[in-house]
């Protein structure tokens, strides 16, 4: 019996650390809205440079760059989200993401900083109904004045208008 509450709060314990690594977000720029992904998804922050186009590929795919010999799709973040057009100037990035054992990059207006998020400070996506696609939304998470859309970015990639990851079937 003691042994089995030993292992119960060891479980509870690494479920707690896990939770709190999860609450950590790079955010970045789309517009004038600030948006946050969980930073463990994040492998690297690069200037935006020459992608290579494809033909017939959605609008929202800019292209593929070579990344050290990986050819990664670039998916233009503003364009997905519909939020008018895109302009790339100095402050543009590209974060390169490790979704699902994929490497993929997302155009970003600009990289703000990362963040720890309490439980306390992530709300759930309000019920917005049909009128906005709150698909890809985790929740909003709020520091001081700053309110933050938190994107699940495993879902959105995975998500079959974007064809970038194998869906499994269960």
């Amino acid at each position: 019996m003691q042994q089995e509450q030993a292992a119960n709060k060891v479980t509870e314990s690494a479920g707690s650390v896990i939770s709190q690594m999860a609450n950590e977000f790079l955010t970045f720029r789309l517009g004038g809205e600030e948006y946050g992904i969980e930073i463990l998804k994040v492998q690297e922050i690069r200037g935006y440079d020459a992608i290579t186009q494809i033909a017939n590929a959605p609008d929202f795919i800019k292209g593929v760059v070579n990344l050290r010999g990986i050819i990664v799709p670039i998916v233009d973040m503003r364009i997905k989200f519909r939020l008018g057009s895109a302009t790339y100037d100095q402050f543009t990035v590209v974060i390169i993401l490790n979704v699902a054992g994929r490497v993929m990059g997302v155009v970003v207006d600009g990289v703000s900083d990362v963040i720890s998020l309490g439980a306390e400070q992530m709300k759930p996506t309000p019920g917005l109904g049909s009128v906005i696609d709150t698909e890809y939304i985790m929740g909003l998470g709020t520091i001081e004045e700053r309110m933050l859309i938190l994107i699940d970015i495993e879902k959105m990639m995975s998500s079959s208008d974007m064809g970038l990851i194998e869906q499994s079937i269960n």
